[in-house]
Formats: structure tokens, sequence, C-alpha cells
């Protein structure tokens, strides 16, 4: 195999080669993003095809989620034998086979095992397109480079939806799926031709196959539990098996990753309070990002009737915003305390989904986009200064480690979060419909009242007299139904509102680190002027 570094493809193409690989990198990176965004807005139309409910319907995202957690400690050793070109093209195409699988699918569990696929590709691409840019770039320009890659990265999030409501509307929720390949193929043929390559080497690294493996144990079950508690009963013993085995593999995770050689995530940056603070502030964001971008859609199209087309409209002004707010962010963090923009930014967060929890069928188009429109606002002043915040606080040789420590952790905290509302979310509706249809009796004026609306309006188009009054109850039953859902999903927002000012706490906690190592450091001392220095020179 032909080795093509960095400085061989330099020689070949010249100063341009950066911008050429920083396009390649990009080109991949909002291809995958585009698939995890825009899968949300097809979610209604799926529980429809496969006549499933929203515990199974939320793994399209918890199973992406949960992958890409897992994949992105893989990276670095599978680029460490293979190469970054290698790795690159197989993960566009391991991406693309799942693209493929999901919309061809003829049951949940292949659309499942497609996200899966998917999330996996999209784990491992991630750090990888990061290292190259790092590699090519100087210190001095890297931050340019970052700042193209991240608008490319905001901006998908931005057409996704609509671009999924657009391909949901003229066809069907399995053209969701094909969105990305087109980006895919040009990524493949640019990352044939820019991304560095290297030979195998000749002793493959060590790579922590245990500790992988807990992880994996831990994620599955736990998840799982989350996913199936509501359906199987919460103390019953498929569940609780699966909450003891996902607990020990999580503690068995952590054991050896504080013990082993060569450990997947270095555990002992998070005894620094700083980055400790940062990382729970980034599982919380994780959450709520994320599952606000999966149960906002669903709200929509299942309680207000939109389209997914309009749906994915609702949160295009959002994404918009958000790939405005970020270089901001990162201007104004310059000036003002890190703490400060946090603490702000959580605030307007969870204001937004207070505001939320009183929507209900009758919200206005607008009003819920200028409530996601806070939503992103908030959330855009937390990311960028988090991540510098949290790689402040650690020394600068645990830099990279700390970078992806913050990563994983608030990927964690999006794939949790999905199932941990969704969960919720169903609590509360089963809560509803029971408090619900206590009230509806015989002596229940209001609804006997509709009972006799809705049966005279079915005598009036010609159904027989025996089978009105049990079409209108049919009716009722929607009805008591709706209104469950819709205050369950009110429930839900408030609770991500509660959820954010927690985070309050660990970014408290964060500002107070930070005081206490500034008044640990020694003051500067003035050094006094000596007779070979005159006093003016002493002074300037």
């Amino acid at each position: 195999m032909t080795s093509e570094t960095v400085e061989v493809l330099f020689e070949r193409y010249g100063p341009a080669y950066r911008w050429l690989v920083t396009v390649t990198a990009m080109t991949g990176m909002v291809s995958m993003v585009l698939s995890m965004t825009s899968i949300n807005v097809a979610v209604p139309d799926v529980m429809g095809a496969f006549g499933i409910g929203q515990d199974k319907a939320q793994w399209m995202s918890t199973a992406y989620l949960a992958t890409m957690t897992t994949g992105m400690l893989l990276s670095s050793w599978l680029i460490s034998i293979l190469g970054e070109r290698v790795i690159f093209l197989a993960t566009l195409s391991l991406f693309s086979i799942g693209a493929v699988v999901g919309g061809l699918a003829p049951t949940i569990d292949f659309v499942i095992f497609a996200r899966v696929m998917q999330g996996l590709a999209a784990g491992i691409t991630q750090p990888l397109v990061m290292a190259t840019l790092f590699n090519v770039f100087p210190p001095e320009r890297r931050g340019s480079a970052m700042g193209v890659l991240g608008l490319g990265i905001v901006f998908a999030p931005a057409i996704g939806p609509t671009l999924g409501g657009i391909a949901i509307d003229l066809f069907s929720w399995r053209y969701v799926f094909f969105i990305s390949l087109p980006l895919c193929a040009v990524a493949m043929v640019l990352g044939a031709l820019f991304m560095p390559s290297r030979r195998p080497p000749d002793r493959i690294p060590v790579f922590d196959w245990a500790g992988f493996g807990f992880l994996c144990v831990a994620l599955m079950c736990l998840l799982t539990a989350l996913a199936d508690g509501q359906r199987e009963g919460w103390s019953s013993d498929y569940i609780v098996l699966l909450l003891t085995i996902g607990a020990v593999a999580a503690a068995g995770f952590i054991l050896r990753e504080l013990f082993a050689k060569a450990p997947l995530l270095d555990l002992t940056i998070f005894a620094n309070p700083a980055f400790a603070s940062a990382a729970m502030i980034g599982f919380i964001f994780g959450a709520g990002l994320l599952g606000s971008t999966y149960v906002i859609p669903v709200f929509v199209q299942t309680i207000q009737g939109y389209t997914p087309l309009r749906s994915g409209l609702l949160l295009m002004p959002a994404g918009l915003l958000l790939a405005f707010i970020f270089p901001l962010a990162g201007r104004v963090s310059d000036t003002m305390p890190s703490h400060i923009l946090i603490t702000g930014g959580l605030i307007v967060f969870a204001a937004a989904f207070f505001l939320m929890g009183a929507a209900d069928v009758n919200t206005g188009f607008w009003t819920f986009a200028f409530f996601t429109m806070l939503t992103r606002l908030g959330l855009g002043f937390v990311n960028p200064v988090l991540n510098a915040s949290a790689l402040k606080a650690v020394p600068p040789d645990k830099v990279r480690q700390g970078a992806g420590a913050v990563t994983f952790i608030r990927q964690l905290g999006g794939a949790f979060g999905v199932s941990l509302l969704v969960a919720f979310l169903e609590q509360r509706t089963h809560f509803h419909s029971e408090a619900f249809t206590a009230t509806q009796s015989v002596g229940h004026g209001p609804s006997m009242d509709l009972i006799a609306i809705v049966g005279r309006m079915f005598g009036e188009i010609g159904l027989p007299a025996a089978e009105q009054d049990q079409m209108a109850l049919s009716y009722l039953g929607q009805v008591v139904y709706a209104q469950a859902r819709t205050l369950a999903f009110q429930d839900t927002f408030m609770v991500i509102g509660i959820v954010a000012l927690l985070a309050l706490i660990p970014a408290w906690a964060m500002s107070r680190s930070h005081r206490n190592e500034r008044s640990a450091s020694p003051p500067r001392v003035a050094m006094p002027a000596t007779s070979a220095v005159r006093p003016r020179q002493a002074a300037e």
C-alpha cells in the first residue's frame, strides 16, 4: 500500500491542500449530521407504518446516539492501524449501507439496525475529522478551520428536518434515509484524493477491549430498560435484571478505566472540579439539545397535526439562529467570564421550555418557532464556552484526553436524554389517561353532552341508531387520549426546563473553582528598580 502522508499531499497540492481536506472533512460530517437530525420528523410516519409505539420508535434516535458514543472510543485505535483515508472511506461506506438498509427495511428492527450502523460510522468519523484538521493546520490557524467545519455541522441540523419533511411529503418516510447518499458519494471521492494515508504498523497498538465490552453492555441494558420500562412494568423481573446488569457493567467500566494501562477514557481528569462541572453541564446540554430535537417534531405532528415538512420548517429558524450565535458567543467569551455566559444560556433555555409547557393544539406556528429559537439562543451561548472552559481546566498534556471526554459525555447525555424523555412522556400519558377516564361517568355533564352532540352528527350522515352511541363513545375516547397526550408533552417540556436549571449547580461550582484557582495563584510582584535603571524606565 502506498503511503500518502500529509507532507506528500502538501507537495502535490501546495498550501491549498489545507482547505481541500477541510472541505472533504466537512462534506463527510455534514452528510452524517443531516441523517441524525432529519430522521426525527419521520417518527410519526414510522410509527404508523409499523404499528409501533413511542417506546420502540425512539430507538431510531437512541441507537444512533449510543453507537456514536461508543464509536468515538474506537476511532483513534483504528486510525493508528489503517490510517485516515481507509477509515474515512470505510465509515462512509458503512454509513451509506446503513442508509440503504434503513430505506428498504421491512420491519422496525431493520430500521434500528441501520441506525446502529450509521451511528457507529458517525462516531468513528467525528474524532478522525478533528484530528486530521489539527494535523494539516498550524496552531494559529486551527481556529479558522474549526470555525469552517463547525459552521457546516451547525448548518446541517438547520436544514436537515426541512429536507426530511420534503422527502416525506413528496415520497415517503423511507426517502429520509436516502437524503445523505449524494453527499456521502461526493465525500468518498474527495476522501480518496485528499485524505492522508499510511502503511499499517508492524505492531498493532493495545486496545482496551474489556472496557469497551463493559461500556457496550451497560449502554445496551440501561437504554433498553428505559425504553421498555413503561410497557413491561418498572418493577418486572425483566426490567430489574436489565438495570442490574447495566449498573454492574457501568461499575465495571469505571473500575477498568481507572486501572487499565491504556484506558479508553482517562477518568483521572474528572478529579479536577472545574472539568467535572463542565462535563456534568455537557451531559445535561446533550440531553436537552438532542432530547428536545426529538420531542418537538413529534409534538407538533401528533398534537397540532403538522405535516413533516411543516414541522421541519418550524425548526429551521432556530437552526439558522444557532449558526449565527456560535461565532458571536466565541467573541463574547473573550471579554466575559465563562460561567456567566453558561448560566445565562441555561436560564434562557429553561425559560423557553417553561413557555413551551403551556403549548397546546391552538399554539400558533410562529409562537412555537419563537420558543424553539429561544432554546437554541440559550444553547448557542453554552456550547462553545463550555468546551473552552473544560479544556482550560486540564493540564496541557491532558488537553487531548479532555476534549475526547467532553465530547463522549455530551453524546452520552444525548442518548440517555432521548430515552428518559420518551419514558417520562409515556408514563405521564398513562397517568393523565387514567385520571381523565376516571371522570367519564354518566353523571359527568360535559361528556354526556359531547356524546349526544356527536351521536346526532353521526345520525345526520346516515349512521344506524345502534351504532351512533358506540361511535360517539369511541370519539370521546380519542378526545380523552389527545388531551392526556397534550398534558404529557407539557409535563415533558417543563421537566426539560427544570433539568436545565439543575445544571446551574455545576455552573456555580465551576465559577467557584475558577475563583479559587485565581486566588491560590501567587500575586504578581513588581520588581524594584535597581541603581542601573532610571526611575522613568522603572515606571515604564
